[in-house]
C-alpha cells in the first residue's frame, strides 16, 4: 500500500467523522478505514497524535491531521483531482461559515438528540463526555431544562439554511463544498438517530429545499473505503517519514514563533489535551508540530490555527 493513501481513524457514530466520510465521497477517493473506539484509550492512535483525543484523525504516511478543519484542506491539497472541497474565490468564507455553524450548533444539537435517545447512551460514554471532553453533563435529565431553548436555536439555524438552499442546489452554487458538509453533518446526526417527528420539531417540511439539499449530500457517498486495523495503520506510520513541508513558511507564524522552538498546541473549546512538540512550520491557517514516538518514530502532527491555542512551551 502506498503511504500516500489516506487513512481515516474514525467511528460510526461520530458526526464529525461523517463529515470527512462525505468529503471523501465528494472527492471520489479510495481510502483505508480504521475503526476506533468512541472512547479512549486508543493505544495505537494516541502515540500518533501526541495525545490529541478527538475523532476523526486523518493519517497520510507519517503525517497526522487532527480536526476536520485541517483534514478537509489537507485532502484538497494532497488530492486535488476531482471536485473541490472549497468554492473558488470563497474558500475562506466557506471555512469560516462551517466553523461558526459547528461551534454554535454542537451543544443545542446534542440537547435535541438526547431528548430522543438519551436513555440509550451508555453511562460510560456520558461520564467521558462530562469529565474528559465537553465538560458538560449531556445526559437526558441534565439537558432537559434547556430543551426548549435548544429547539429554538436549532430551528432558527435551519430556517436560514433552508432559505440559503432554496435558490441554488448548494450553499455556494451548483457544487457542494466544505460549508455544506459542516452544516449537513449536525442535521444528519439528528435525522439518522431520532424518530421521524424530529423534522417537524425542527421546522423541516417534507419535500422542502432543505430535504432536497440534504439528500444530495447523502448521495455523495463515502468514496471507496477498505478496512484496515489499527496495527496496520501504526505500521504504516512507523515505516514512513513525514513529507517535506513546501506549502508553509517555516517562520511564517503571525505571532513570531520560530521553526525549531518547543510549542504546545491545545484545542480552545473542549477535550483540551495539550500536544507538545517542535514547531516545523506554521501560517495563518495551519500549524505543524514534530513529535517523536518510541515505536512510531518521527511524525508530523497538523492542526488548524482556528480553534487551537499555539503557545511557546
Amino acid at each position: 500500500m502506498s503511504t500516500a493513501t489516506p487513512i481515516l481513524h474514525h467511528y460510526a457514530f461520530s458526526t464529525f467523522s461523517e463529515k470527512v466520510r462525505a468529503a471523501l465521497g465528494l472527492k471520489g477517493l479510495a481510502w483505508r478505514s480504521v475503526d476506533i473506539p468512541g472512547l479512549p484509550p486508543r493505544p495505537l492512535l494516541s502515540p500518533l497524535t501526541g495525545g490529541y483525543r478527538r475523532a476523526p484523525v486523518l493519517q497520510v504516511g507519517a503525517d497526522i491531521y487532527c480536526d476536520t478543519n485541517i483534514i478537509l484542506p489537507a485532502l484538497q491539497r494532497l488530492f486535488p483531482q476531482g471536485p473541490s472541497l472549497f468554492p473558488k474565490g470563497s474558500e475562506g468564507v466557506a471555512q469560516g461559515l462551517g466553523f461558526a455553524w459547528e461551534r454554535q450548533m454542537w451543544i443545542p444539537t446534542i440537547g435535541v438528540l438526547v431528548h430522543y435517545i438519551g436513555e440509550h447512551i451508555p453511562p460510560e460514554f456520558l461520564k467521558d463526555r462530562k469529565e474528559g471532553y465537553l465538560m458538560v453533563d449531556i445526559s437526558k435529565d441534565a439537558m432537559a431544562p434547556q430543551f426548549a431553548q435548544h429547539v429554538q436555536f436549532v430551528r432558527a439555524q435551519i430556517a436560514w439554511l433552508t432559505q440559503a438552499v432554496t435558490a441554488r442546489p448548494f450553499l455556494f452554487g451548483d457544487a457542494p463544498c466544505s460549508a455544506d458538509l459542516a452544516c449537513w453533518q449536525t442535521i444528519f446526526l439528528l435525522r439518522k438517530n431520532c424518530p421521524p417527528e424530529v423534522d417537524a420539531l425542527l421546522g423541516i417540511a417534507p419535500n422542502s429545499p432543505l430535504v432536497a439539499w440534504y439528500d444530495r449530500i447523502v448521495a455523495l457517498g463515502h468514496g471507496t473505503p477498505t478496512e484496515m486495523t489499527s496495527e496496520e495503520a501504526f505500521a504504516v506510520a512507523a515505516a514512513a517519514t513525514p513529507a517535506a513541508v513546501t506549502h508553509l513558511d517555516p517562520n511564517g507564524d503571525p505571532g513570531g514563533l520560530k521553526a525549531g522552538s518547543a510549542v504546545v498546541v491545545t484545542p480552545d473549546d473542549n477535550a483540551r489535551v495539550p500536544v507538545r512538540g517542535t514547531l516545523v512550520a506554521t501560517g495563518a491557517d495551519e500549524v505543524i508540530v514534530a513529535i517523536q514516538d518510541e515505536k512510531a518514530g518521527a511524525l508530523h502532527v497538523h492542526f488548524p490555527r482556528l480553534g487551537f491555542d499555539v503557545l511557546a512551551a
